[in-house]
């Protein structure tokens, strides 16, 4: 009589899989919202704007090559 038991749970199985992929699904859009949220608020802030001039001043210097000149410079005497 287990098998017969077992045979009607399959449908709740699967509705209970689909409710949590719809809950994960959620889950992850609101978490994508609020991180979005949170890179906003940085971008604004002045850790933000500090971080965003920082790595704008390493790319300009790493878009300027060094004119086939050697990095470090030696002599012998």
């Amino acid at each position: 009589m287990g098998w017969l038991c077992a045979c009607f749970d399959g449908g709740s199985k699967e509705e209970r899989r689909e409710e949590e992929r719809l809950a994960s699904a959620d889950a992850r859009a609101k978490a994508a919202e609020a991180a979005e949220k949170r890179q906003e608020e940085f971008d604004k802030s002045a850790a933000g704007r500090a971080a965003r001039a920082q790595m704008q001043a390493a790319a300009k210097q790493s878009a300027t090559p060094n004119k086939g000149e050697p990095v470090l410079k030696w002599q012998m005497s």
